[in-house]
């Protein structure tokens, strides 16, 4: 089993793939068929020219803050795969490819982003909480969701994702402390993408790893190359299959790198060298798991193209939907916190209308 054969504590990557696509280890290379390998690759695609043409309608004065997953498709494609229908994912900001393997509409992700309060509406049938925004709170969501699963005997698993800056939060530490007492199936993800905004992982913690921090709540831990899809897929599904067997949580340590800014308000070059970036480059996880495909014979340059084409005329009228169509209405950011308004969001909302009115 990888989990005991990759000590968290040591700075030891689980890898099966290094960055020119080469198999380290055949037999860890996982069982997918060509359909699956061509869709994770093609959901990665999706994400980058999601990504791509957002930070572009951002910059147009199109879009409001947005925060970009360039580099961090394998984590998150990678893990999110790893799920049955019937789990549950629970996100941070940065999950768009999770997202895109959950089902959630792209529409939904762009309202989102675009301020509508229907960005964060979940449709029917889809297990997924929406995006969270105060650093590390959703972990305690994920936890309870967990625990509540165990009592109603239910053998559906959460997949809980933070960055690396957000295990310096209590609400981290509190929600790996319950799930682990009340053995909660719940797989956490850290996305550890080297910075916290512009604080740096060699100041977030003095932990070797961040994977190591399992250890102290009884856990399983591991360190896995968070730009390789399969090491990060073989992970993931190793722990939802044991969280699913009532053996408890998992933490996993997802080590990759965020190319691009913390969010379309961060200037990344105030805190980091261009140099650093471009080592990192030719790490690209798209770029890794094409060149596998390609040696393999799966992935061909006609089918690429043809894909990237509609991925982006699929990207563009999406967006082109919601533009100068979603205006938010005042009584939706209020409703929906509760299933009947309480008496101080109701005062809340009529003077907030009055404001609007102009204090009449």
């Amino acid at each position: 089993m990888r989990f005991e054969v990759y000590d968290p504590s040591e700075v030891k990557q689980y890898r099966v793939l290094d960055p020119n696509g080469e198999v380290l280890a055949e037999e860890d290379v996982p069982s997918l068929s060509d359909e699956e390998l061509l869709y994770l690759y093609k959901t990665m695609l999706l994400s980058r020219i999601i990504d791509e043409k957002t930070l572009s309608y951002q910059r147009q004065g199109r879009m409001l803050t947005y925060a970009p997953n360039i580099g961090q498709e394998a984590a998150q494609v990678g893990s999110a795969y790893a799920m049955e229908e019937n789990d549950w994912f629970v996100p941070s900001f940065r999950e768009l490819g999770g997202w895109l393997v959950k089902r959630v509409p792209l529409k939904n992700i762009y309202l989102y982003w675009y301020g509508n309060e229907w960005g964060s509406y979940i449709p029917e049938g889809i297990k997924a909480l929406p995006v969270s925004v105060p650093i590390a709170s959703q972990l305690q969501h994920a936890t309870g969701i967990g625990m509540a699963n165990n009592i109603k005997g239910e053998k559906d698993v959460v997949l809980a994702y933070v960055g690396d800056g957000g295990t310096s939060q209590g609400d981290f530490h509190e929600a790996l402390n319950f799930a682990a007492v009340f053995k909660a199936p719940v797989v956490f993800v850290v996305q550890n993408n080297q910075y916290a905004i512009s604080v740096p992982r060699r100041e977030q913690t003095a932990s070797k790893t961040i994977a190591q921090k399992a250890i102290a709540y009884g856990m399983p831990g591991i360190l896995v190359d968070g730009n390789d899809i399969f090491a990060v897929y073989n992970a993931s599904k190793e722990a939802v299959d044991r969280a699913r067997r009532g053996k408890g949580p998992t933490l996993i340590e997802a080590y990759t790198y965020r190319l691009g800014a913390h969010t379309t308000s961060d200037d990344p070059t105030k805190y980091r060298e261009n140099e650093e970036v471009e080592k990192w480059k030719p790490k690209d996880p798209i770029l890794r798991f094409k060149k596998y495909l390609q040696k393999k014979g799966t992935l061909t340059e006609e089918w690429e193209e043809k894909t990237k084409k509609e991925l982006e005329n699929q990207v563009t009228s999406t967006f082109e939907e919601i533009e100068n169509k979603s205006d938010t209405l005042v009584d939706d950011i209020f409703k929906y916190h509760y299933e009947t308004m309480p008496p101080h969001l109701e005062e809340q909302l009529e003077e907030y209308k009055s404001f609007l009115e102009g204090g009449k």
